[in-house]
C-alpha cells in the first residue's frame, strides 16, 4: 500500500500507458487516493478491465480513454475533451513506452521510428497539450517515467535508451520553462521492473541471474538490493513526485532501480 496523500482527493490526473504494468498500478493508486483518472492507452480492452476493477472510493474513479499518443492531433483533441467534459487537469503521468530489442545493425527503420514515436514524440505531444493549460492556471505537476537505460548504455537497447535519454532531457527543459508558472516537471527512472516489457527479455518465468547478479559479458552491474522492482514500487515514487510533499522538487530524476546505476 502506498502512502496517503489527502490532497489528491477530487483532483484530475491523466495517465498514459494505463492498460498494464506501471501505468495500471499508478492509475489504480491515484483512484484509491480519491483522484479522477483519465486513463489513456492504445489498448481499449486493457483500459476497460482497469476501470472495471478500479478501487472503490467515494471520489476516485478511472475513466478509460483509448488514444494513440503517437498522433499529435489526436492527443490535442483528447486533452481538450478531457478539460471540457471532465475538468481541469491537475497532474500528468507519462508512462506509455515500448521496447524494441536488437543490436544496432539488427534494428529496422520501424524499430527505431516506433521507439521514438511512443517514448519521445508521444511524451512531447501529451506534455505540450497539458502544459499549455497548466501554465495558464499557474499550477500542476508532470512526471515522466523514463529509464535508467537513458544514463547507462545497454547492449541491444540502443533505440530504447536513446529515446528515453531524449525524453529525460526534454522533461528537464520543460520543467525549466514551466517553473516560473508553478508547474513542476520530474522524471522517475526505473531499472528492471516486473512488467510485460521486462518479461519479454526472459526465457521463462524465472528472473535471469544476470539481472540480479550482473553480467560481465553484457556490461551489467546487477542490482545491489537483489530484487527487481514491482510496478507499485515505481507508482509509489511517481505518486510522491506528483504530491504536495514534493512541492519544492522539479527537474529531478528519481532512480527506482535498486542501486543498479550505482547512484550515477
Amino acid at each position: 500500500m502506498s502512502a496517503s496523500y489527502p490532497e489528491f482527493h477530487g483532483r484530475l490526473a491523466v495517465v498514459s500507458g494505463a492498460a498494464q504494468g506501471i501505468g495500471a498500478a499508478l492509475a489504480r493508486s491515484l483512484a484509491d487516493q480519491g483522484c479522477r483518472v483519465a486513463a489513456l492507452d492504445l489498448r481499449a480492452d486493457g483500459l476497460q478491465q482497469l476501470a472495471l476493477h478500479a478501487p472503490a472510493h467515494a471520489d476516485g474513479r478511472i475513466i478509460p480513454l483509448p488514444l494513440d499518443i503517437r498522433d499529435g492531433a489526436s492527443v490535442e483533441q483528447a486533452v481538450a475533451r478531457i478539460e471540457d467534459e471532465i475538468g481541469a487537469i491537475d497532474m500528468l503521468a507519462n508512462v506509455a513506452g515500448v521496447l524494441r530489442l536488437g543490436t544496432v545493425e539488427q534494428l529496422s527503420d520501424e524499430d527505431w521510428l516506433q521507439s521514438f514515436a511512443v517514448n519521445t514524440h508521444g511524451v512531447f505531444f501529451l506534455s505540450r497539450a497539458v502544459a499549455r493549460r497548466m501554465q495558464a492556471r499557474r499550477r500542476g505537476g508532470i512526471v515522466t517515467v523514463g529509464s535508467n537505460a537513458a544514463e547507462v548504455p545497454r547492449t541491444q537497447m540502443a533505440a530504447y535508451a536513446a529515446s528515453k535519454a531524449a525524453t529525460t532531457q526534454f522533461s528537464k527543459c520543460l520543467g525549466l520553462e514551466l517553473a516560473e508558472f508553478g508547474v513542476r516537471c520530474n522524471i522517475v527512472s526505473p531499472g528492471s521492473t516486473d512488467t510485460a516489457m521486462q518479461r519479454q527479455l526472459w526465457s521463462d518465468d524465472a528472473i535471469p541471474p544476470a539481472i540480479l547478479q550482473g553480467s560481465l559479458e553484457q556490461y551489467r552491474t546487477g542490482i545491489p538490493l537483489r530484487r527487481i522492482a514491482t510496478p507499485q514500487d515505481v507508482a509509489n515514487a511517481t505518486l510522491f513526485l506528483l504530491s504536495d510533499q514534493a512541492r519544492h522538487i522539479t527537474l529531478h530524476n528519481l532512480y527506482v532501480d535498486g542501486g543498479a546505476t550505482l547512484g550515477i
